[in-house]
């Protein structure tokens, strides 16, 4: 039998898969007209948010922006609800009033899913101080892209983080675009984690592309907030597949660049080092892959025969209390 690490590892490169083929099911459903509005998928970044799961607690808060597919799935929301939710249904993880860019699971401490570029940060800083202010001993995770690093609210929140000192840290993913802007021509910075030290906030770069670089380092640092609270700042440096959304053609990088970081595909290096090590072997891995992609199409027959909500919901969460004036009752 494997010791318990090594299983875990073969455990999150099987929920890498999981996120794989679920955004590339979800790419097939929006194209099929199944799936309306926005669709920002996740493919080629998955080592992030598993090697920040594989590093933290179940309790601990996360909450993203609006690539928020693979962060519901790796907090343990199912394929089914997922798909469910980008279908519309009332079976999906916000009762199908969100869609792709809302995906909210309480149960499984994830808070969103935020549709508007930084406007979340603010949020993850108060999810911080109110876990300090009870006393619970908790992080915060707050994923966010490149883009969001020149909204006002991004620096307004980073500066309360280090005033407070809050169990926080900030996640950029930076996968060199915001929406279809070279982060070189929209940044003055030739790094993005020197913003935090104009904050007195410790930051490092990982390699968003290596599942085990973001574990180590996470776990460290989320070890360093335990013992004496502190916000910290992560810079991972990633690259998505795809284009900012499903309406993108990505015609602004080359297919050279694009194929060049193909071959830094986390799914691929997570494989072949447990393969290396003699932890995975290549039948191990197709039966894996095979679960994955049986799962995404489950979740999507899932989809189609949920009902769609009733349309007397559709102003029942406006308001606080169920009050329809928005005055509490």
């Amino acid at each position: 039998m494997q010791p318990a690490e090594q299983r875990d590892e073969v455990e999150m490169l099987a929920l890498m898969l999981l996120i794989r083929r679920f955004e590339e099911r979800a790419s097939q459903q929006y194209q099929a007209q199944k799936i309306g509005g926005f669709c920002h998928l996740y493919i080629g970044q998955e080592a992030v948010i598993v090697g920040a799961v594989a590093a933290t607690r179940h309790d601990d808060y996360l909450i993203t922006a609006y690539r928020d597919h693979a962060h519901a799935l790796a907090r343990g929301t199912t394929a089914n609800a997922c798909m469910a939710e980008l279908f519309g249904k009332v079976t999906g993880c916000s009762r199908g009033l969100g869609g792709s860019m809302h995906f909210f699971d309480r149960a499984n401490h994830m808070y969103g899913g935020h549709a508007i570029v930084g406007a979340h940060v603010p949020l993850a800083v108060g999810m911080a101080f109110a876990s300090k202010y009870r006393g619970e001993d908790r992080v915060t995770l707050c994923f966010f892209g490149d883009g969001a690093i020149n909204q006002g609210a991004f620096h307004e929140a980073l500066n309360l983080a280090a005033l407070y000192k809050l169990p926080v840290i900030f996640i950029c993913e930076n996968n060199l675009f915001a929406m279809g802007t070279s982060v070189k021509r929209s940044t003055s910075l030739k790094q993005i984690v020197d913003r935090a030290e104009g904050y007195d906030i410790p930051g490092e770069i990982v390699d968003g592309m290596n599942f085990r670089e973001v574990r180590d380092r996470l776990a460290e640092i989320v070890a360093s907030i335990r013992k004496d609270p502190h916000p910290a700042f992560i810079e991972a440096r990633t690259y998505r597949y795809r284009g900012h959304s499903m309406s993108d053609p990505a015609s602004y990088r080359t297919k050279a660049e694009l194929e060049q970081y193909r071959l830094d595909d986390p799914i691929t290096r997570l494989r072949a080092q447990l393969t290396r090590e003699g932890k995975l072997t290549n039948e191990e891995f197709d039966k894996m892959d095979k679960q994955a992609k049986e799962t995404a199409l489950a979740s999507v027959k899932f989809a189609e025969e949920s009902p769609e909500p009733p349309l007397e919901d559709l102003y029942k969460y406006t308001y606080v209390n169920g009050s329809e004036s928005g005055v509490p009752k």
